[in-house]
């Protein structure tokens, strides 16, 4: 809204007022709901350092306990493609200052062997607990990490919207508001002056 565009009358003047004090209630909530965000995001990043570090070492245990497997029983293919593919795994969504998070449902079941002893060793049941693990933390590392993702885009969109509220809607109405009280000042000013001409040419 441009100043020079409103008519400067008294209930352009309370309505501007209005819209004034609504834009600065909205920047406050843009500014509540962008440092909820924020922290929310915060400790959900120090959760996926944690997990980033334990996924590592534990993918690397795995790797070599797995390279060891196959070198003391050849290549453990057809030992792996007889592993059960995971269907455990459910999603649902809680909500945080309206903004959608995944929230991933797993039940761990118990670890059980899908291939026999006589023609494996201990390294590659080490292996399999291991990945086991990996797959655990890899459930909870995709939902932490997509929450992430989620809370930095709705940040940056709050972000946008409350700078746009400070910087351009708010000092607009405020231009505004400048511009009809002066406007009606001065023809307060001029109606008092014609007044006082009429009062004293009537009493000539």
């Amino acid at each position: 809204m441009v100043a020079e565009q409103v008519f400067p009358t008294k209930g352009n003047l309370l309505s501007t007022k209005k819209s004034l004090q609504l834009a600065k209630m909205g920047f406050d909530l843009m500014d509540r709901k962008r440092n909820i965000l924020n922290k929310e995001m915060m400790s959900l990043i120090d959760k996926a350092k944690s997990i980033r570090g334990e996924i590592e070492a534990t993918y690397g245990n795995a790797y070599k306990a797995l390279q060891n497997a196959n070198v003391t029983l050849g290549i453990c293919d057809d030992i792996a493609n007889g592993v059960p593919v995971e269907d455990g795994i459910r999603i649902s969504y809680r909500s945080v200052m309206g903004v959608e998070l995944p929230q991933i449902e797993y039940h761990e079941k118990p670890l059980r062997l899908t291939y026999g002893f006589s023609q494996t060793n201990s390294q590659l049941d080490y292996a399999y607990i291991c990945f086991a693990r990996v797959k655990n933390l890899t459930v909870t590392l995709a939902e932490v990490e997509n929450s992430i993702y989620r809370l930095a885009n709705a940040i940056k969109k709050t972000q946008k919207r409350a700078n746009a509220l400070k910087n351009i809607i708010i000092p607009r109405f405020e231009g505004t508001i400048k511009y009809i009280a002066d406007a009606l000042e001065e023809k307060e000013r001029e109606e008092f002056s014609r007044l006082k001409v009429i009062k004293v040419t009537k009493a000539k």
